[in-house]
């Protein structure tokens, strides 16, 4: 524990990429293997399950900190992190433990199955002795992620660099549905397991924003053009004659959608499909993100849920064609074995995402247009003669996503937010008036958002907040309504799940309309005109 826990100070204390790929390769050349193991497990966000929770351990340590409860949280609010709070509020101890980093994660999986007196005398006999740092780890086990700057590229670059294994062959390792109680480091890292690999997706391949002048890639022609589907990005793998499902987030999601289960006896083995989950209306066309929502986190899908909202695979490439890997071939050749694949199936579950090449750049401009009418996000702009590589690359792949939507809102409720944010509140809720009439209406929350201000916006906001607070729920205050905000969205759709009639996509702060008062901010018909 003592050096996975100077790992992660490590981690912390640099911003510089190649201070961090160090840091990891040293710790991967010296740690046993079981540490090695869970670190990465750790790192890639597969902690063991919670054996405790996070109320609980507020209260543990206002007991052991011998202060009330209501300090403790209060305490919590300003300092932003449960695990960083802990450990300054609680005892402080010089000891270090002789534990390893295993160890404490096979005590912790094995403490959930515990009485509650036993797994308050198992975490306060730890805090007691541990030093703050080790400290600070250990309940970072119980809480959540490291905050710490690790993607999984820095991690294979540097298990690259202990183990002398290729990064890309390392990626693909690491993908998967796999936990160190299911493997060890020697099977998942270093042995090559070509039984476990049929179900595996490969790393995915993702786009950068378009930011420049898209006059500036050169001529129209050498580029493939096809919209950016507003679903869940996946893969869709055919092997030994079984489907599997994965998102972009590394998560098997097979179950969920069980309508691709037709696809096994229509696709060929040895294919791995990516695209888009999306939607399919009964007249074939592309169903709302909304509609997708009703499927996503679900344990069990009802017969309903199939019905009013069946998805299809939107696939815009391929990565494996009869059983081969075929990422290195040319856009435009996968894409001719996509056709194929496609047209075989002749499914209304799998659709081709079609492309077009144009012979102006100013066409394209007016194709991105007609964007939101399709349910589409923009653009996607491919190299007809790139292959499919892994990570974020600049170059071969650009995303030209559409103009935002935009509304003004007012701001009503103000949370703090964490990290260097954690003494601000800068996580703000905002409302729009119910009517136009000014003498019989109120305003109604339609958005939360906690972006798009300069650090000396969220300050002027802060003091603004602090000196106008109505009431307060815990975290949360309430605000004398003034401030008027230009919040950005993506998206919108009708929703009876939140109060406005309204949900909206990715919203964000755009800018502060200083110049507006809030009698003249937007309303809820505002927002509803703006659904197509």
């Amino acid at each position: 524990m003592k050096a996975f826990a100077q790992l992660i100070k490590q981690l912390d204390s640099t911003n510089k990429t190649t201070a961090k790929i160090k840091a990891l390769s040293d710790y991967f050349s010296s740690a046993s293997e079981d540490d090695k193991l869970w670190t990465i497990a750790i790192l890639s966000h597969k902690r063991p399950p919670r054996a405790v929770n996070t109320t609980i351990l507020k209260e543990y340590a206002a007991e052991l900190a011998n202060i009330p409860f209501w300090l403790f949280d209060e305490s919590y609010h300003i300092v932003g992190d449960l695990a960083e709070t802990i450990a300054l509020v609680t005892p402080s101890n010089p000891k270090e433990s002789t534990k390893s980093l295993s160890t404490f994660l096979q005590e912790i999986i094995e403490l959930k199955a515990k009485s509650d007196d036993e797994k308050k005398t198992y975490v306060l006999n730890n805090w007691n002795n541990l030093g703050y740092y080790e400290k600070f780890v250990f309940t970072k086990l119980f809480t959540g992620g490291f905050r710490i700057g690790v993607s999984q590229k820095i991690m294979t670059k540097a298990l690259a660099l202990s183990t002398g294994i290729d990064e890309d062959i390392l990626a693909y390792r690491l993908m998967g549905k796999w936990t160190p109680q299911t493997t060890s480091f020697q099977k998942l890292i270093i042995e090559e397991n070509k039984s476990d690999e049929y179900s595996k997706p490969y790393p995915f391949y993702l786009a950068y924003a378009l930011e420049e002048d898209f006059t500036k890639l050169g001529n129209v022609k050498d580029w493939a053009i096809e919209h950016k589907w507003d679903g869940i990005r996946g893969q869709l793998i055919i092997r030994s004659n079984e489907a599997f499902v994965w998102t972009r987030g590394e998560e098997l999601v097979t179950d969920k959608y069980p309508e691709y289960g037709e696809l096994v006896s229509k696709v060929e083995n040895g294919t791995v499909l990516d695209g888009e989950i999306l939607v399919r209306n009964p007249d074939g066309s592309i169903g709302s993100f909304n509609q997708l929502q009703t499927r996503i986190g679900r344990k069990t899908v009802s017969k309903k849920q199939l019905a009013e909202a069946p998805v299809m695979f939107k696939a815009y490439d391929i990565l494996e064609y009869k059983n081969k890997d075929i990422r290195t071939e040319a856009y435009s050749v996968r894409r001719t074995h996509l056709e194929e694949i496609v047209q075989q199936a002749n499914s209304n579950t799998l659709q081709l995402s079609a492309y077009k090449t144009y012979n102006s750049w100013e066409e394209v401009k007016e194709e991105r247009k007609n964007a939101r009418a399709l349910n589409s996000e923009g653009l996607m702009l491919k190299q007809l003669n790139s292959p499919y590589r892994i990570g974020r690359k600049k170059g071969d792949w650009w995303k030209w996503k559409t103009d935002p939507l935009t509304i003004d809102g007012v701001l009503t409720y103000a949370m703090r937010g964490h990290g260097r944010r954690s003494n601000l509140f800068t996580d703000y809720t905002f409302g729009v008036w119910t009517s136009e009439d000014v003498d019989n209406r109120e305003l109604v929350t339609f958005a939360k958002a906690y972006s798009g201000l300069t650090d000396a916006e969220f300050k002027e906001v802060d003091k603004f907040i602090k000196n106008n607070t109505l009431e307060r729920f815990g975290p949360v205050r309430s605000v004398t309504p003034k401030l008027v905000f230009e919040i950005a969205f993506e998206g919108i759709t009708l929703s009876k799940r939140h109060k406005s009639g309204i949900a909206l996509r990715f919203p964000r702060i755009l800018r502060w309309r200083k110049d507006k008062p809030m009698e003249e901010a937007n309303t809820v018909d505002d927002l509803k005109a703006l659904i197509t």
